[in-house]
């Protein structure tokens, strides 16, 4: 297509005689065309340059099939590395180099004497102790009473819904199903096995199916919603702390005192009362859910780089840090974060720069056999957030922190 007819184009869209989602129809369906239509179109309806979003090596065509509506480029977000980091967990066993994706000077440093800390003392021990994503319509019943006869009915013909529910996906595998009534009102917590995806849209499509079996064989059963927020998705949720949501893990190091003093520059001690002090009573005080310094930081990072699904971060950010000095005087430390919600195929993990960040960490696609890659990577994860957290409450100890970021120049 010439220059002439693609700024032609994009005057009709600035003038809203062709709409956004309709340009593809101007373009053969060509989204590279169609994402220069658009981005020269906002140009002439906002006055803004955006040479800068127009320079991406992500394919477009790609991109507007699986990720994205309405695409006018690529924002760019600078990613450092952090490692060696070394983890030796059930699915995690060797040494990682941590893709972070960010804009927070300090960060990534900040990670990576986490890490060489870890690696010093002989890596972290990671292990995932539940593994289900999930979903939880909520359905209308005529009264409490019927809503306590739905619930053993449900129970009865778990079989019956669970095979309804299975019949959409060739890797989802139901574990099992909560029920939480509220007056008249139950709602089903559903509880998939997604394998190497992290399953939320697999889930949704799976539970619809069964929400059909459901009401076409129970006559007051009405599902009001497949979503009805005791999932719980992308809210933070004690819920979802107790009974786990996407991949729960934990990871845990014991760093030797002279480490500590070394690489952290301060003692175990004092790293043991910064997190009782800011981590539980502070956390406690200010009515938290999670107890931790800045898991958010890291898993937002990581989500980033790796193409999850970055409103999971409030999920992931929910998680628990815990100190204390062992009767050797060294310094012990763990993180359990109880829903990380991650995977390593579908959604943002098959855009070029997102797949090439999981093949550094030797996690992009299916495991074989499926599930292990995306256990993997939860484990790393969760040994990168000890790395931060490690690092940051050393830094505060220390008194540090104001001086790291003023000579990062931050």
């Amino acid at each position: 297509m010439d220059e002439e007819r693609i700024e032609e184009l994009a005057e009709r869209v600035a003038k809203g005689e062709i709409k956004f989602y309709e340009v593809e129809e101007y373009t053969d369906g060509d989204s590279e065309l169609a994402t220069e239509v658009r981005r020269r179109a906002v140009e002439k309806l906002t006055g803004a340059r955006l040479k800068h979003l127009g320079e991406y090596t992500i394919d477009a065509n790609r991109a507007m099939d699986k990720n994205i509506e309405n695409m006018i480029g690529a924002v760019q977000i600078p990613v450092g590395i952090a490692g060696p980091l070394r983890v030796r967990g059930e699915y995690a066993d060797g040494e990682y180099y941590v893709p972070l994706a960010t804009t927070e000077g300090a960060l990534v440093a900040s990670v990576n004497r986490g890490c060489s800390a870890i690696t010093e003392s002989g890596g972290a021990h990671a292990r995932i102790v539940k593994d289900a994503m999930t979903r939880a319509p909520v359905f209308k019943l005529p009264s409490a009473r019927k809503a306590l006869e739905f619930v053993e009915w449900v129970r009865e013909h778990y079989d019956e819904i669970k095979e309804a529910a299975e019949s959409t996906t060739r890797h989802g595998e139901l574990l099992g199903i909560e029920e939480f009534i509220t007056g008249r009102h139950v709602f089903l917590r559903f509880e998939f096995d997604t394998k190497d995806a992290m399953g939320m849209n697999m889930v949704t499509i799976a539970v619809e199916e069964a929400v059909r079996w459901i009401e076409e064989h129970h006559p007051d059963a009405k599902c009001v919603s497949v979503s009805g927020n005791v999932c719980v998705d992308k809210k933070p949720s004690w819920l979802n702390n107790v009974m786990g949501r996407g991949r729960t893990v934990v990871a845990e190091v014991e760093v030797p005192a002279d480490v500590v003093e070394e690489k952290l520059k301060t003692t175990p001690e004092a790293m043991a009362e910064v997190n009782y002090r800011k981590n539980l009573i502070g956390s406690a005080t200010a009515g938290n859910v999670g107890f931790n310094a800045h898991h958010a930081n890291i898993v937002a990072a990581i989500f980033l780089a790796t193409g999850q699904d970055e409103a999971h971060v409030v999920d992931g950010s929910t998680g628990y840090t815990t100190m204390e000095v062992t009767e050797d005087g060294d310094l012990y430390a763990s993180v359990t974060i109880p829903s990380l919600n991650v995977g390593t195929v579908g959604g943002g993990t098959g855009v070029e720069t997102q797949r090439e960040c999981l093949e550094i960490l030797g996690v992009a696609g299916g495991g074989d056999p499926p599930g292990t890659n995306a256990r993997e990577f939860a484990e790393v994860v969760a040994a990168a957030v000890l790395a931060g957290e490690l690092s940051l409450i050393a830094a505060l100890a220390a008194g540090h922190l104001g001086r790291a970021h003023r000579l990062l120049g931050r």
